[in-house]
């Protein structure tokens, strides 16, 4: 049984959520609404600037229920804020997390039929719903549903987080500080020097803003995967992407096209469909 704790009366923050204090200066990261108001920043660029470095402890063990009551409450009052469509789907989303999703698996297992019945609707709305979540990069199919199986999904809790910043202070400053700070991790051992990690491009076209997202929302994988990635044409909802080998184009598009995908619709959302080719 989970014992209930007080949101604003943990002793521990539960979330090394995102970077806290800037590199530079020492000062916690403005929010992503103050960064457009205060200093005219580029909507995107406010955007980047409070997402990079952000990351989402996984609810499980001593700190679980405390970390599963932020993110419900992050995701509450997002919904509570916005207009009636953004309450109904938000509601939704909460609903298949509390009643169907395995936290310690990142696994939502359920079918078309059974989500319908929770959300008292019917199977199309389902499908445009599903397919709304997966364009916010929101959830993804990680097993897709054959005879007899249903389909297996995973929620991004971190893009989950990303989307819901501007709330935090809405919520308490405790709630903030806790979502800001970056534990501080001891170790002895001394790094070799590495060379510079490469940066997405920059400019204003839609693949930079593109490859800017996806680094932004995982410097790691961007590094080793999508910076390699150019974008061939874009046309009538497709994207064509180009990739140098064939094995990189087969596993990026079996991996990691829907947060391709996502990334693409905060930018263009005509794009609805991608295709990853090879150069050689």
């Amino acid at each position: 049984m989970i014992k209930k704790v007080p949101l604003l009366a943990r002793s521990q923050p539960p979330l090394d959520r995102i970077e806290g204090l800037d590199a530079n200066q020492g000062t916690i990261k403005k929010s992503v609404g103050k960064r457009r108001n205060q200093s005219g920043a580029h909507p995107y660029e406010a955007d980047r600037a409070v997402r990079t470095g952000m990351q989402v402890a996984k609810p499980v063990g001593r700190n679980a229920s405390a970390i599963k009551y932020d993110i419900l409450s992050a995701l509450a009052v997002y919904g509570l804020s916005g207009d009636k469509h953004r309450h109904r789907s938000i509601l939704r989303i909460m609903t298949l997390i509390t009643t169907r999703y395995n936290w310690r698996t990142n696994e939502l297992s359920i079918g078309r039929e059974e989500i319908a019945r929770l959300w008292s609707v019917n199977e199309r709305t389902v499908k445009r719903e599903m397919a709304k979540l997966r364009s916010a990069g929101w959830i993804s199919v990680k097993r897709p549903a054959v005879r007899g199986r249903v389909a297996v999904y995973e929620i991004d809790l971190k893009q989950i987080m990303l989307d819901t910043v501007d709330i935090w202070p809405v919520i308490g400053t405790d709630f903030q500080d806790r979502m800001q700070q970056e534990p501080v991790q001891d170790s002895n051992v001394v790094p070799f020097q590495s060379k510079p990690a490469a940066l997405p491009p920059q400019g204003e076209d839609v693949w930079a803003q593109v490859q800017s997202i996806l680094h932004s929302r995982d410097p790691e994988i961007w590094s080793s995967w999508f910076q390699h990635l150019n974008e061939a044409e874009r046309a009538g909802g497709l994207a064509i992407l180009i990739a140098p080998s064939r094995f990189m184009a087969d596993y990026i598009a079996q991996k990691w096209s829907a947060r391709i995908i996502a990334a693409y619709s905060r930018v263009d959302p005509s794009v609805r469909m991608l295709r990853i080719e090879a150069a050689e």
